[in-house]
């Protein structure tokens, strides 16, 4: 008996997935994303064939790979009938059915919310539907959010995705498997969660669009919608033009001349080690956006867009992987690149070297309240930048709250003096402190969790 088998492609780094299910013969690609080396090397050691590739919708964030893996294979492009594109590829609505092979089928369900002409694919062996690969519609305990194609929309987007769920839970038996490409930390996705799978008899339970009536979802859906990267508002052009092969040969060398004029510039330099490497030793000027957490999302977000950026890293293979991610979201070639330490980077002169003071919320509390701790400088300003969702839920008293996005762009409205800087955990700190000891400011960077602030006896305020 034939075995079908669907594997999970992630790309952490975004909160997506995206799927490759195969017969042992041929296979099915779901929203593949730009990198589709990796998708082909995971069809190479299964010894499969690509012959059909499919969008669960015009993704808003990140630069679709299914054009060039469609034409770099020779397979079958499937895309929403309804949306207008640029390219040649299979044009699929609701209703439509394809025999992926003797033993696989593939059918298709208009599944609108997310995006107008929103489709899932229900995966079907010879016992019947196996799963459902659900794009940005029903997720793991929630939905793709229904505000990235403009808040006028965003009402009667959500209505629709309510609908869409309901949908497919009419439609698919319980042991179905729940296949969303958003969810995993994706601003794609309404609210966040933990599961690592589903099935639709879970999600029966668990979802709140099956759970709640449809004022009820939309109120609660669109009242818990944040911001979203700004980069977003050029992936659906991207995608709806068609991506061609991503470059990932190395990017040009730079030199520590040439990385004193681009910072001199005021260029985007980005180094790519650790935040606490960073604090230690960094090159004055550059900004911390480590690969240990969220770089691509946060640098894309803050970024101009279309702004050089140039990459430090410990080494190539560092650099290598920044690069990757960046491509991901259309960020197709650093400016320039350098590997090594930041000694090296500023050519032995001490002059150019910097470090963060650090600092934890027990160390905030205490200077607060006048106690001399390893003569920490006392805040003039105590800065959350966390998005505004993460300051509603909860706040330390008197501080000011910045969004991490705006800051580029709002340095000057920072009061003068002393700023202690924090986020939920300390990644975003540690890049928005480094954009105001760039800016000339005097920083200590909180790098210690959130749930630290109460702990610490520090007053929590909320906002209604």
């Amino acid at each position: 008996m034939t075995t079908i088998e669907t594997v999970v492609v992630e790309t952490s780094s975004l909160g997506d997935r995206s799927y490759l299910a195969h017969d042992g013969r041929v296979a099915l690609v779901v929203d593949p994303q730009r990198d589709i080396d990796r998708i082909l090397a995971l069809a190479g050691r299964l010894g499969v064939r690509v012959t059909h590739v499919a969008e669960t919708h015009l993704h808003n964030d990140y630069v679709s790979g299914g054009l060039a893996l469609a034409r770099l294979t020779g397979a079958a492009y499937l895309v929403a009938a309804a949306d207008e594109v640029a390219f040649d590829r299979v044009p699929v609505s609701d209703g439509d059915e394809m025999a992926l092979s003797p033993s696989m089928r593939l059918s298709a369900v208009a599944t609108p919310g997310h995006t107008f002409h929103h489709l899932s694919y229900v995966l079907g062996g010879p016992g019947g539907p196996m799963g459902v690969f659900t794009g940005g519609s029903l997720l793991f305990g929630t939905t793709g959010r229904t505000d990235l194609l403009g808040a006028r929309h965003a009402h009667a987007l959500a209505r629709h995705q309510h609908a869409s769920v309901r949908r497919l839970a009419d439609l698919l038996p319980d042991g179905t498997q729940v296949w969303p490409t958003h969810g995993f930390g994706s601003f794609c996705s309404a609210t966040q969660t933990d599961a690592a799978s589903s099935t639709m008899g879970h999600e029966r339970g668990a979802n709140p669009a099956l759970r709640l009536e449809a004022d009820d979802f939309v109120t609660q859906t669109l009242a818990g919608l944040d911001a979203y990267p700004a980069y977003y508002a050029h992936m659906g052009a991207r995608n709806t033009a068609g991506a061609d092969l991503v470059d990932l040969t190395p990017a040009r060398r730079a030199d520590a001349a040439g990385l004193r004029a681009r910072i001199d510039a005021g260029e985007w330099v980005v180094d790519l080690r650790s935040r606490k490497a960073f604090t230690r030793r960094h090159l004055a000027g550059t900004l911390s956006f480590g690969l240990d957490g969220p770089m691509s999302t946060w640098l894309g977000w803050m970024a101009p867009w279309g702004a050089p950026i140039t990459l430090l890293g410990e080494s190539a293979e560092q650099v290598a992987a920044a690069q990757r991610e960046l491509a991901r979201i259309g960020i197709d070639r650093p400016a320039a690149a350098a590997t090594g330490t930041p000694e090296q980077w500023a050519d032995g002169d001490g002059a150019r070297l910097g470090e963060l003071t650090v600092a934890t919320f027990a160390e905030l509390a205490a200077v607060r309240d006048g106690r001399d701790v390893r003569d920490l400088p006392a805040p003039d300003v105590v800065l959350d930048v966390r998005l505004r969702n993460e300051w509603r839920a909860g706040h330390i008293d008197g501080a000011t709250h910045l969004p991490l996005p705006e800051l580029p762009h709002r340095l000057a409205e920072i009061p003068d003096g002393t700023v202690w800087v924090h986020c939920g955990s300390g990644y975003r700190a540690a890049a928005a402190s480094s954009l105001l000891t760039r800016a000339g400011r005097r920083v200590v960077h909180i790098d210690d969790d959130y749930a630290q602030a109460a702990e610490s006896g520090l007053t929590i305020e909320e906002t209604s």
